[in-house]
């Protein structure tokens, strides 16, 4: 089955480094805490998954393995067993032989693998499906077969690394912060203390409103700097009457009074004031750094990433890191580790010649990938750059041609930012050939997709001398450099990182297009959407009556789109406080702040601005079609996929998106239940087994409520049993399939049955 660039098995690699990566760290934990049964959970579900991908393609050794991981799982979960260490020896022994399917480039090897290690996997199967007491037993008398371990090859070519290896602090719960210096006295030098990460983030958060109420002062001072102002114009004005006697004295005495008084306390509140916002600003910054760490904690990987890449490809090349000292939210850094291994291998495969290649083009035979991070006009910056062959436009055009992304006279107008936008899109990859490297388009979609979910950005430069991606990102989440407008009234935030542009339009320079507003923004044609319609919020009378017209423009998916507001505020610092979890997934908004004068400011989620005007727009070309009205044009179904593997979610979501359907995904019934909220769907495909809420949950929950119980549900399980497909039945799914009908077509003939076809 053609998944655009992507396999079945390319997922199913994904999905098992992922959960085999959880189990091993899992069980470890299990074994040190054998007395925490809520350890298990996330066990049993990395288990469960890797087995239900595995069913998926029909690699019926793990499929067995797993389920004998999981079975066991639960017996420790229920305190049938306990978790002593042969048991967890085997448990890990699983997680190795599964994870040592991710090690094969096809499907067809991982099943070579499979069939030559069948006896290993049966005992160690049946090992795990006896007591622990029968098992001990069963130890002595039953033959090991040997597993086969895959060991890297010897690198062989040079890597140079310019910089000083950095410490990785373990990932937990908690987060060491160095004590003050009283502590120190009284402490062994470079003691630290582990603070829980949730009291942390309550320190920045206080630490953030104080700052707020320290700056907030500035406007009582403001105030009685306009009351001093106010009594010297009172003063003049006696002075220049012609009053005389005992009266005259008396007011002149008065004023003289309440001069000195105004004085003092004006001196006192900017003392207050200079002395207040130094102290809360100090604490907030104290409070920041906190929850810093370098940048080359992020970079551990990469040395050996680099050397493994460049022998696999017969490459030469030196990587040298900048700014590992450079301090960045512990948050974001967690977020950048996946995305820079992206780009470095990415860099390595098609940036970089080959030596040889190399000195034909006049060059040293080694290359130089060069890994930075810096701070830049309130932003943290990082760039990965090589000094290659630089991005071919030629091919790039011809690659999107093919993929019939765009046409060919439009693409030869385009310029390199928005040429270089499709590097981006799921699924599109330059490579001619999917290899174990790359090739199936998910490296730069995930980096990408990193730096708009922290608000940031990424900007790629290209010329026959090298390529450069440069992130521009937060330098931590917990203050965010932000654009003020005003909306019907109300005022909003926008990430600074996330706008394209600022402008003002005349009104004369708006065209009617299909139906819908459009300008024209540094020579591209823009689409315009008023943010009322987008918010639902009344337009003022105002919005009508002026010449000119305030545009934001936002980008993603290599288009770009105009926002109406009603005027620009400014910018300003905003302490970022996230949404209270009760309020659940609230449409447009991402998070919220409090000014200076203590108003509250919501601060906006620009990807989903973007989604929301693109849609409402493709709307408005419905509507302007011909004169035609929306009834007359057959409208696309929007399904909803709710699944927690990657491997079987973006299964199902091409094969939807292949046969005319618009697909979203949710990753559990939790992600699913805020979907509906925002979306309306024609159908929704659904998983049994999820995190925090299950199918079976979720389909009862929606029955539950009168806007979503005629919407139908199909429910798709690798649980094949009569009772399982009856408890489906029960709750209202509209059907029942098992993950086998993928092969047999039966998946998509149940949609058409439920939505119709898009044909």
């Amino acid at each position: 089955m053609d998944l655009g660039g992507f396999s079945m098995f390319d997922l199913f690699r994904t999905e098992v480094q992922q959960h085999c990566a959880c189990l091993a760290d899992g069980l470890v934990a299990l074994e040190q805490n054998a007395s925490q049964p809520t350890l298990v959970e996330p066990l049993m579900r990395a288990a469960h998954s890797v087995k239900g991908a595995a069913r998926i393609i029909n690699l019926d050794g793990a499929v067995a393995l797993a389920h004998a991981m999981e079975e066991c799982l639960v017996r420790i979960q229920r305190g049938v067993e306990v978790p002593v260490p042969a048991r967890i020896d085997d448990l890990l022994k699983g997680s190795d032989i599964l994870l040592s399917l991710a090690d094969h480039a096809t499907e067809e090897e991982a099943r070579s693998w499979l069939e030559g290690e069948a006896a290993a996997i049966a005992v160690l199967a049946q090992a795990l499906t006896l007591p622990a007491a029968a098992k001990t037993a069963a130890a002595v008398t039953a033959p090991t077969a040997p597993v086969a371990v895959v060991t890297p090859q010897p690198i062989v070519a040079p890597v140079a690394v310019v910089t000083p290896q950095p410490i990785v602090a373990p990932a937990s719960a908690a987060v060491e912060v160095a004590p003050s210096t009283a502590a120190a006295s009284v402490s062994a030098a470079g003691a630290g203390v582990l603070v829980a990460s949730s009291r942390l983030e309550k320190l920045l958060q206080l630490s953030g409103e104080s700052l707020v109420e320290a700056r907030r002062l500035d406007s009582i001072r403001r105030t009685l700097g306009r009351a001093k102002n106010a009594h010297r114009t009172l003063s003049d004005a006696l002075d220049s009457l012609e009053v005389t006697g005992s009266r005259a004295g008396e007011a002149m005495s008065a004023v003289e009074t309440s001069r000195l008084a105004l004085e003092e306390a004006l001196s006192q509140v900017e003392e207050h004031l200079r002395r207040g916002e130094e102290l809360a600003s100090a604490l907030h910054n104290e409070a920041v750094a906190s929850r810093m760490r370098p940048f080359g904690d992020a970079c551990g990987a990469l040395p050996r990433s680099v050397r493994d890449v460049a022998r696999t490809l017969g490459k030469d090349v030196r990587l040298v890191i900048s700014g590992a000292q450079v301090p960045v939210d512990r948050e974001i850094l967690r977020q950048l580790e996946a995305p820079l291994g992206h780009l470095v291998r990415n860099a390595i495969d098609h940036g970089i010649e080959t030596p040889d290649e190399r000195v034909t083009a006049g060059k040293s035979r080694h290359a130089t990938l060069w890994v930075e991070a810096r701070h830049h006009a309130g932003s943290l910056v990082v760039e990965v750059r090589e000094d290659g062959r630089g991005i071919n436009r030629d091919n790039l055009r011809a690659r999107i041609a093919t993929k019939n992304l765009s046409s060919a006279e439009m693409l030869a107008t385009m310029a390199d930012a928005e040429l270089f936008d499709f590097l981006f899109l799921p699924g599109f990859s330059t490579a001619a050939q999917v290899t174990d490297i790359s090739g199936r388009g998910v490296g730069l979609d995930v980096v990408q997709s990193m730096a708009h979910a922290v608000g940031g950005s990424v900007e790629v430069r290209s010329s026959p001398r090298g390529t450069a991606f440069s992130l521009r990102l937060p330098v931590t989440l917990s203050i965010v450099r932000a654009a003020v407008i005003s909306i019907a009234g109300e005022t909003y935030a926008l990430a600074l990182a996330r706008l394209e542009r600022i402008d003002r339009i005349a009104r004369t320079e708006i065209k009617n297009v299909e139906g819908r507003p459009t300008t024209m923004i540094r020579g591209d044609t823009v689409g315009l959407v008023h943010a009322t319609d987008l918010l639902e919020l009344k337009p003022t009378a105002s919005q009508d009556s002026r010449d000119d017209l305030a545009v934001v423009s936002l980008q993603a998916a290599g288009r770009t789109v105009g926002l109406i507001v009603d005027a620009f505020l400014g910018e300003e610092d905003l302490v970022v406080r996230k949404l209270d979890a009760r309020l659940g997934e609230v449409a447009h908004v991402d998070a919220a702040s409090i000014r200076e004068n203590g108003d509250l400011l919501l601060i906006l989620d620009a990807d989903d601005l973007v989604q929301s005007t693109l849609q409402l727009l493709e709307q408005g070309r419905l509507r302007g079609d011909g004169g035609r009205s929306a009834a007359t044009v057959r409208r696309k179904k929007r399904i909803l996929v709710v699944e927690d593997s990657i491997t079987v979610r973006e299964v199902e979501r091409q094969m939807l998106l292949r046969a005319g359907y618009l697909v979203d995904t949710a990753v559990d019934g939790v992600d699913g239940w805020n979907a509906v909220q925002k979306q309306s769907y024609d159908l929704i495909v659904s998983d049994v087994d999820m995190p925090r809420m299950n199918g079976i949950e979720f389909v009862r929950k929606l029955r539950a409520d009168r806007r979503f119980e005629r919407i139908p549900v199909v429910i798709v399980s690798y649980k094949d049993r009569e009772e399982d497909r009856l408890a489906g039945l029960e709750v209202g799914a509209s059907a029942y399939l098992t993950k086998g009908s993928f092969q047999d077509r039966s998946f998509l003939q149940t949609i058409a049955d439920l939505v119709g076809s898009t044909t």
